[in-house]
């Protein structure tokens, strides 16, 4: 009896266990202002802060460097954002909310450096997981 009463704990507590693995995590993100995202997305740049890569990008996001017309996808600058955790720059960071209309956010983040200046602009979508990252232009004036 204490043999059957054990098999079937351990099996409910595995069961529970395993359910819990599977639930998806919370999007932190979710109900944030668009501000909080940009934040994050400069945070993720700058300081090497990969945590909320997964829930700052749209599915269709795009990265595009004007200065030597790389683009990437979502995959390939989650890749590198990843490539460089921990890696903080050595700048000055801020960022404005350029125009925000309804469910779309357009957004300056300004990085300085001591020899050059890098500029994302930054355009947000808002769905029903919050708002997204959907569009990254680098330039270099």
């Amino acid at each position: 009896m204490k043999t059957t009463w054990r098999t079937i704990t351990a099996a409910l507590i595995m069961v529970t266990s395993l359910s819990s693995f599977a639930s998806e995590k919370a999007n932190p993100l979710k109900n944030v202002e668009s501000g909080m995202v940009i934040g994050s997305y400069v945070d993720a740049v700058t300081v090497g802060s990969i945590d909320l890569n997964k829930f700052l990008f749209a599915d269709d996001f795009q990265y595009r460097n004007l200065s030597n017309n790389d683009c990437a996808g979502k995959k390939e600058y989650i890749k590198f954002l990843k490539a460089n955790k921990g890696m903080q720059y050595n700048c000055e960071s801020s960022y404005k909310i350029l125009s925000q209309d309804g469910k779309v956010c357009v957004a300056k983040a300004t990085m300085a450096f001591d020899n050059f200046t890098r500029v994302d602009y930054i355009t947000l979508n808002q769905g029903k997981d919050g708002w997204k990252v959907s569009k990254v232009e680098t330039t270099y004036p």
